[in-house]
């Protein structure tokens, strides 16, 4: 017997679990009450199926059938023979509250009640239902299509065989389904979060260019699209919101937080793509980092640094040296370790360039170093070519702990560690939802797992104790 599924709004995300849901062969009914967004969501879903027959997803003989399984009502009397229904409406409790209360009156006895709330509690959404033991939590991620996670959400009324059944659902709609904690932001938006936290806070510091921090974020981390650039796309009012929502919920017991200067885009209507203008202008010409000059380089030795042994080297022959470093034409490189350059000039007496974590250090097409205070613009040379000399690009960062795609991947994996800790979810699952939910290109407790052990929590007190900021310290499951 076919799968019956009602859809409670029909935006954006709600038209997306319609189509994902029809593509497996579901029956769908989308119910909104309002005739405007009905036709909408029918503009989008014809654009989306459209657009898989350009890519070659979709036959083109397969549009009228497919679209033929999608109906569009403002009758919430239409969801009556539904085997699940899912809404995805505005994040408002009180609103969604009084749909839940509706929908009661009109579906099944064993229909299933699914929200796709993003943030808001499962258990406080389930309050007045006469049958809480079938209401969960079922968050899609947006584009809907295109994103395998989906976090199922149990609160504490939800019967493990309801939650069980969604996650079904959602493996048979070809989605990765993590199982949840009913907790503020479940899993990505909590663990998520400092990754655009500290990409403003660098920012806010005024001595690196919104460019420069993507760039190296992506260059060097490894992620897709760096902080502030992802936060224009998503708009700043929503990625706030969400920010300001889970830090007052654990009263500010978090990793990160939310941050001025992205209340001022707020403020002032730069809501990034959507409005035209954010932390970057879509008018202009997207600029280039400042990438450095290379200087010759003569004489190469590398000392014992495991983590970089991905750097293939094509001059110098490689020799232990006490600091675990490179010393190239007199100049000490090293890599960061959440210190500063200039503390770790004063830890051993010399002017010191550190260049910061790579993900894969082998194919990351940059290297990005920062000075100590003895370093002069010669040595900065001598450390491009060295970037060179290993097949890299090299682009000046500010000296700080942490520096700046080291500092966000170990605050996300300090994040990752208390959600294991207050059992979120585990540690594999966090990290499927962090790679599945948000395109990480690495869980970072996977990422902290392979490094030297220890280093992570190493970077971390380094970063609090020379920042003073007890947001750093490590957790203890690193």
């Amino acid at each position: 017997m076919k799968q019956i599924v009602g859809i409670v709004g029909a935006g954006t995300m709600g038209t997306g679990i319609a189509l994902v849901a029809a593509l497996h062969g579901a029956r769908v009914v989308v119910c909104d009450d309002k005739a405007a967004s009905l036709e909408r969501g029918q503009e989008l879903l014809g654009a989306a199926l459209r657009d898989m027959v350009r890519r070659g997803r979709l036959d083109a003989s397969a549009l009228d059938p497919l679209a033929a399984r999608i109906d569009w009502t403002g009758e919430p009397a239409r969801l009556a023979l539904a085997d699940v229904v899912i809404e995805a409406i505005v994040e408002d409790a009180a609103v969604k509250r009084r749909v839940f209360a509706a929908l009661e009156a009109v579906v099944r006895p064993d229909c299933i009640l699914a929200t796709n709330t993003s943030s808001l509690s499962v258990t406080d959404l389930a309050v007045g239902l006469a049958r809480p033991e079938r209401f969960a939590g079922f968050h899609f991620f947006n584009p809907v299509p295109a994103m395998k996670l989906v976090e199922v959400v149990r609160g504490e009324a939800t019967a493990p065989a309801v939650a069980d059944r969604l996650a079904e659902i959602a493996a048979g709609w070809g989605k990765l389904p993590v199982a949840v904690r009913d907790v503020p932001g479940f899993i990505v938006n909590r663990v998520a979060r400092p990754f655009y936290a500290e990409g403003f806070v660098a920012l806010a510091e005024g001595r690196c260019d919104a460019v420069t921090i993507d760039r190296v974020l992506q260059d060097c981390g490894g992620f897709r699209l760096g902080p502030l650039a992802l936060a224009d796309m998503i708009g700043h009012d929503i990625n706030y919101a969400a920010a300001s929502g889970v830090h007052a919920a654990y009263r500010g017991r978090t990793r990160f937080r939310p941050q001025a200067l992205q209340a001022r885009l707020v403020e002032t209507g730069a809501l990034g793509r959507k409005a035209g203008r954010g932390i970057y202008d879509d008018a202009a010409p997207r600029a280039e980092p400042l990438f450095l000059v290379p200087g010759p380089v003569r004489t190469m030795e590398r000392g014992e640094v495991s983590l970089t042994a991905g750097l293939e080297l094509k001059a110098g022959a490689a020799e232990a040296l006490p600091t675990d470093g490179y010393e190239v034409d007199g100049v000490l490189i090293a890599l960061g370790d959440g210190r500063s350059a200039a503390a770790r000039e004063r830890a051993v007496g010399r002017p010191v360039i550190l260049f910061d974590f790579c993900r894969d250090f082998a194919a990351a097409p940059v290297l990005a170093f920062a000075g100590s205070p003895g370093v002069s613009a010669a040595m900065m040379a001598t450390a491009a070519g060295f970037a060179a000399a290993c097949g890299k690009r090299a682009v000046a960062i500010p000296d700080r702990p942490g520096l700046l795609a080291l500092r966000v991947w170990a605050q996300l994996a300090n994040a990752a560690a208390d959600a294991v800790a207050d059992g979120v979810a585990s540690a594999g699952d966090i990290d499927l939802a962090l790679r599945f939910g948000t395109n990480y290109p690495e869980g970072p407790l996977a990422l902290a797992g392979r490094l030297d052990e220890g280093f992570m929590a190493r970077c971390l007190g380094h970063i609090a104790d020379e920042t003073g900021d007890d947001i750093y310290r490590p957790a203890a499951g690193l």
